[in-house]
């Protein structure tokens, strides 16, 4: 059986046990190796956790998502109802999407609004701007939800390479009967999962490694997700986008000669994951200094931290009362409500 096992190029005719250990490999090796649908969400989703517990909850959400997505991809594959020729198109389309996905995400954390609006000089369509601290007083900490990772799973399961190819033109199709068909991709969806859980709980604890108080570690982490979404969702639209003016780019590349999927070339895929993983990398270590430096612990623009003592009453010359007290003893002038000083 493991002879029969081949990761690069599986062929036709498989028993059922191969089948499902092949895929649930390709599963573990699509969570290991830079993919564009997986490595830059999971990053993102992540960071919004101050903790390894959070941070596998987010990417348990994302990851058994995308596991119920190519389940059902492996189904109607086995049914004849869909048929994929890894289109650059489609990928165009998919990035598109899950770039928008991030976006809408970003603007939930950072608790932003978008108003449309059109000015003719200079040149201008629509504004996003925070509002103002009175109105979001009650958002504060704001991180995403496993929710919100759930929806992204399931999009960008939809995105087509390699290892969806193979399950869909060579593993559904080995399954005896359609009642079985959704299998290949099961398996598949839950060898990722096993990785990008690790990795969601890496990424969660090193937020908390970074030795700030609670409150402070949870302003990171919703910064730091929500401007990693941001402009990660914006370089996904930028280059979905690009390739559906330019179908060439999605397809173009450097091929390395490295016998496994995701590593064998070097494109576009390959240049979002580096780039959304460095706006991480700047993101945490930006907003951790700034955290760290800025007076009393709290960012420019934070709200300041409520006082611990009720402040004294301020008396002559703007100083408390006790402060003011005079430096020889008085008597009052009886009858006149004036005071003099006594002897010294």
């Amino acid at each position: 059986m493991v002879l029969a096992i081949d990761l690069w190029s599986p062929h036709h005719g498989l028993s059922l046990g191969v089948v499902i250990i092949t895929a649930f490999l390709l599963g573990m090796v699509h969570g290991v190796t830079p993919d564009e649908h997986t490595w830059p969400i999971t990053f993102s989703y992540a960071l919004g956790s101050f903790s390894a517990r959070k941070g596998m909850r987010s990417a348990l959400a994302f990851s058994l998502s995308f596991t119920l997505q190519r389940a059902l991809l492996s189904e109607l594959a086995y049914l004849g109802l869909l048929h994929l020729d890894g289109s650059a198109l489609w990928n165009a389309v998919i990035y598109v999407v899950v770039g928008s996905v991030m976006v809408l995400a970003a603007f939930y954390v950072l608790r932003m609004r978008c108003a449309l609006h059109l000015h003719l000089w200079p040149p201008s369509v629509g504004g996003c701007h925070r509002p103002s601290h009175a109105d979001t007083k009650e958002w504060a900490g704001r991180t995403p939800s496993p929710g919100m990772a759930m929806v992204h799973g399931f999009v960008a399961g939809w995105g087509l390479g390699a290892f969806a190819l193979i399950v869909t033109t060579v593993l559904a199709p080995a399954m005896p009967s359609a009642a079985l068909g959704w299998v290949p991709g099961a398996a598949f969806g839950l060898g990722t999962t096993a990785v990008l859980a690790g990795i969601g709980a890496v990424v969660g604890s090193l937020v908390r490694r970074q030795r700030l108080p609670e409150r402070l570690a949870q302003q990171v982490a919703q910064q730091g997700a929500g401007w990693t979404l941001l402009l990660g969702g914006a370089l996904f639209v930028a280059a979905g986008a690009a390739g559906l003016a330019v179908p060439s780019i999605m397809t173009a590349g450097i091929t390395t000669g490295i016998h496994v999927h995701n590593l064998d070339r070097l494109g576009v895929g390959t240049l979002l994951v580096l780039l959304v993983l460095l706006v991480a990398a700047v993101v945490v270590v930006r907003t951790v200094h700034q955290f760290r430096h800025a007076p009393g612990g709290q960012p420019a623009g934070a709200e300041p931290a409520e006082p611990t003592e009720r402040p004294e009453p301020l008396g002559q010359g703007g100083l408390p009362d006790q402060a003011v007290a005079p430096a020889c003893p008085v008597a009052a002038t009886a009858g006149h409500g004036r005071s003099r000083p006594g002897p010294h």
